[in-house]
């Protein structure tokens, strides 16, 4: 369990790069390494690595063993999603026909303009109903730009865990307990999407 910057006692990959900021100065893509920058995208594109949103909307790498945690959650958000009647449903019921897709295929497809398709991604991915993967497509110029393709989490992880929604955040808690190593139980609190009791903190740790 890994995230991307360092805002917590979970492990952060930046933080391990030890390298100074692009512009201390600034926030966002500034404050990334300054040459260490495409680590994250790299990261990624490991076998057995799983780039989700779960750590309350920012990039947090799971392993594994710590998607096989998140499965019954992320299984009951997408669940929850698709039996709405709103843009989450067509969007998730699309990828479960035409498989993962491009951000662009998806506006193309759905209707749906930049605003409103990145506010249902950004719903969807925090519950990890869907994940994102970074690409490169090419422009006119020549050059390229940064998109993404979407899919759905039972596209991406495909060994469903039998288990209920609060035995799988209690797994997920202690994966990060054990990540971070000495943490303090009110930040856990803080670490994921789902909301975690103090009581529930206290029975595991």
């Amino acid at each position: 369990m890994l995230t991307l910057t360092q805002d917590s006692s979970l492990p952060s990959l930046f933080g391990a790069a030890h390298e100074e900021a692009y512009d201390a100065t600034k926030t966002g893509f500034a404050s990334w390494p300054k040459t260490k920058w495409s680590w994250g995208g790299e990261l990624s594109e490991r076998e057995g690595v799983y780039e989700t949103k779960l750590h309350r909307g920012k990039t947090l790498f799971l392993s594994p063993e710590g998607a096989r945690a998140a499965d019954p959650l992320c299984r009951a958000a997408l669940s929850k999603a698709e039996g709405s009647d709103d843009d989450r449903a067509r969007l998730l019921r699309h990828l479960k026909a035409a498989g993962p897709s491009t951000v662009e295929d998806l506006k193309s497809e759905l209707g749906l303009d930049a605003p409103v398709l990145r506010k249902v991604r950004e719903g969807l991915e925090t519950v990890g109903a869907i994940l994102a993967r970074g690409i490169a497509v090419e422009d006119s110029k020549g050059g390229h730009r940064h998109s993404s393709v979407l899919s759905r989490w039972d596209q991406v992880w495909r060994k469903p865990w039998k288990a209920t929604e609060d035995v799988a955040l209690d797994e997920l808690i202690l994966l990060g307990v054990r990540a971070a190593v000495v943490t303090h139980e009110d930040e856990v609190r803080t670490w994921f999407t789902w909301p975690v009791a103090r009581p529930s903190i206290n029975a595991l740790v």
